[in-house]
């Protein structure tokens, strides 16, 4: 995982902000291994409700660039039990859980 113990803890943070102490924060993507290259910062989060995902997402980034600098982060979320869509299925199957 290409991530500093920094960038979890605020990721961390600001998922338990934004969507509740329940939700599960799952880091995808080139990230997520760390033999591949890639800038962005591609996030799973799965809730306990239901959320207004565009409300929500830019909550969740504004509370992240308060603990970290700038950076280009994707975020996607799931009501826990939900159908997953083929992203969230990616997400599930390659994820680390932060």
């Amino acid at each position: 995982m290409r991530l500093t113990v920094e960038e979890v803890r605020a990721i961390k943070r600001a998922a338990t902000l934004t969507f509740g102490k329940d939700s599960v924060v799952r880091l995808y993507g080139s990230r997520a291994f760390d033999d591949r290259r890639g800038g962005d910062i591609d996030l799973h989060i799965e809730t306990v409700e239901a959320v207004d995902i565009l409300q929500k997402r830019a909550d969740f980034l504004e509370h992240l660039f308060a603990r970290l600098d700038y950076q280009r982060v994707d975020v996607i979320a799931t009501q826990r039990g939900s159908q997953p869509r083929p992203i969230e299925a990616i997400a599930y199957r390659d994820g680390v859980i932060l």
